[in-house]
């Protein structure tokens, strides 16, 4: 690894051919210095980054690439969506979207490591990938980002070019769960059983989830990330002490930051790993909890796109729902509010009309109820869906429209 200045960086990329593909760091760990730089040696280049946040190049010359759209792609003009589940992404970079360049914000140097912190995801396939065909990978190494165990330790001599920062990492808002996602989060947590492994993504309604479970003991973390919520969990005294928390990538608060830093009870693994529907399997009692956009009276999910546009995509909870059905004592668990507030429409509905995200799952949760799916015949979920699970409002539209579907609805 050389370390250098960003001048020094600047004409090195300068010297790439073409047009590069460049594959950064996602999520809370974007090394934004490097790709500043990147942005402004490189005329034209294609950004592949995973879930996005924050301001990106926006520019002619510029076409970003993702799997997974974040806030900071989300309707641009220059996006292309490569819809592919999250296990799978490393094949993507292996075989069908080869990087150039891969940039990476990471820990200082510790005895000639460092660590990708809290965004190990993708990373580690895509720097193999850069180095099968000659490429780069440049390191924004920065104190502030945890050391973090597993597969987010890397070798200085897998970096080609580092450049030093010191800035605090970026932390998503904080939201406060309201009326409705904290009666969800009750409902779902009675569905839980005792000693379960969670994979719990982030938001209202999860963190609702895993609020109401800090009264528990002996419970276990098993997903392709966390938050805040977890440690609250572990402060509870919820977790078993003897499991490590495994994730694929992390971010929160500043206390998580430090908790988690040189922590051997965190365990961070590549993409490959984590979302193996094959490895979820073998946890037992793994519950996976997601929520969705919208689902239909098929019992099917959709957690990707609104009104035809792309808005995120399929992400891990494709693995995990197949995982979680085929954990002893699983359960794939959809959760979501009856009612979309800002749209002001049901989020039941009778049949997607787009690609769906998931389904067969174990159970469909709202405020209103719940709906048990598996192993229920197709007419008794749709009839759970529409009496437990969608908005009083919208039930006697839903049952006249699932009668012309074929569904015999009293």
């Amino acid at each position: 690894m050389r370390v250098v200045a960003e001048a020094q960086l600047a004409a090195v990329l300068a010297g790439l051919p073409g047009c590069p593909r460049v594959v950064a760091g996602g999520n809370f760990a974007t090394p934004r210095r490097v790709l500043a730089v990147l942005d402004a040696a490189v005329a034209e280049y294609r950004l592949f980054m995973l879930n996005a946040h924050g301001a990106l190049p926006d520019r002619d010359g510029v076409t970003l690439e993702t799997p997974f759209v974040g806030p900071g792609m989300r309707g641009r003009e220059r996006l292309l969506y490569f819809p592919c589940r999250l296990s799978l992404v490393p094949l993507l970079l292996k075989e069908t979207l080869p990087p150039d360049v891969v940039i990476v914000q990471t820990s200082s140097p510790v005895n000639g490591t460092v660590s990708l912190g809290i965004e190990v995801n993708i990373l580690p396939a895509a720097i193999e990938a850069v180095r099968a065909r000659g490429g780069l990978v440049v390191a924004e190494l920065n104190p502030r980002m945890p050391f973090t165990h597993g597969d987010a330790v890397l070798a200085l001599d897998e970096i080609d070019y580092a450049v030093e920062t010191d800035a605090p990492l970026a932390v998503p808002e904080r939201r406060t769960p309201g009326d409705v996602a904290r009666r969800i989060g009750e409902r779902v947590a009675r569905l839980v059983p005792g000693h379960a492994t969670l994979q719990i993504g982030i938001g209202a309604i999860p963190d609702a989830v895993l609020a109401s479970l800090a009264g528990r003991r002996g419970l276990a973390v098993w997903s392709e990330m966390f938050s805040d919520g977890v440690l609250e969990l572990e402060k509870a005294g919820a977790l078993d002490t003897g499991v490590p928390v495994t994730a694929s990538f992390a971010f929160g608060g500043p206390e998580l930051y430090d908790w988690i830093d040189r922590n051997d009870r965190v365990r961070m693994l590549r993409t490959e790993k984590t979302n193996d529907p094959g490895l979820i399997a073998r946890r037992p009692r793994l519950v996976s909890v997601n929520s969705a956009l919208e689902v239909d009276l098929y019992a099917q999910a959709n957690a990707s796109r609104v009104r035809g546009t792309v808005y995120s995509g399929f992400g891990g909870q494709t693995d995990f729902v197949v995982g979680a059905l085929h954990s002893p004592g699983g359960l794939a668990i959809i959760a979501l509010p009856s009612w979309h507030p800002r749209a002001d429409v049901s989020t039941v509905i009778p049949r997607l009309a787009g690609p769906v995200t998931s389904f067969q799952h174990s159970y469909i949760v709202s405020e209103q109820g719940t709906a048990a799916i598996w192993g229920h015949d197709a007419v008794s979920q749709a009839r759970q869906i529409i009496d437990r699970v969608a908005h009083p409002d919208a039930r006697a539209e839903l049952r006249d429209e699932g009668r012309a579907l074929g569904f015999p609805l009293a």
